[in-house]
């Protein structure tokens, strides 16, 4: 297990998002997206000391099977994990305030609020994520790994508070 690092998920009904993030230096380790089979052997394995969640939140709308799938995969990887105490669930709205300062923000004002938060130091037209020759902090990150790294960035700074009872 590493000291500081927070694995954080995007989970959805078949693939997670992900993100590995060292809030003591604020780097990014790693990211991706991966099947939900392989995501919870990763969780299961530990080598994180901190694993934080994006929750699903009700809004009194109708929902589909994934939304109820997606929920089975969150309650999998709370089990999974082998340190209980530092399972925290961060809701959408919550990463919304802390990034955006807004919970009317759209995706592209999250990502934005995230590479806001980066330093600009690769290639290309966003150098916080750069190019493959001249890569930049972000680079890599895509897709469900955006909202990953939200999660943890707004579980780093403990606004979201939904510790998960051991």
């Amino acid at each position: 297990m590493k000291e500081d690092l927070i694995l954080s998920l995007d989970p959805g009904p078949e693939q997670t998002g992900w993100c590995e993030y060292e809030p003591g230096t604020h780097k990014l380790q790693d990211s991706g997206v991966w099947a939900n089979e392989h995501a919870i052997v990763k969780v299961r394995v530990g080598r994180f000391s901190h694993l934080a969640i994006e929750m699903i939140a009700s809004y009194g709308m109708p929902v589909g099977a994934d939304v109820f799938e997606t929920c089975l995969w969150i309650g999998r990887f709370i089990e999974a994990a082998p340190i209980k105490p530092a399972v925290e669930l961060v809701f959408r709205k919550d990463v919304k305030m802390h990034l955006c300062g807004n919970t009317q923000a759209k995706d592209a004002n999250i990502r934005q609020a995230i590479l806001d938060q980066f330093a600009r130091t690769g290639g290309g037209a966003t150098p916080q994520v750069g190019t493959k020759k001249q890569p930049g902090p972000l680079y890599g990150v895509s897709t469900h790994a955006w909202a990953a790294l939200g999660v943890a960035l707004t579980s780093r700074a403990g606004r979201a508070g939904n510790k998960v009872a051991a």
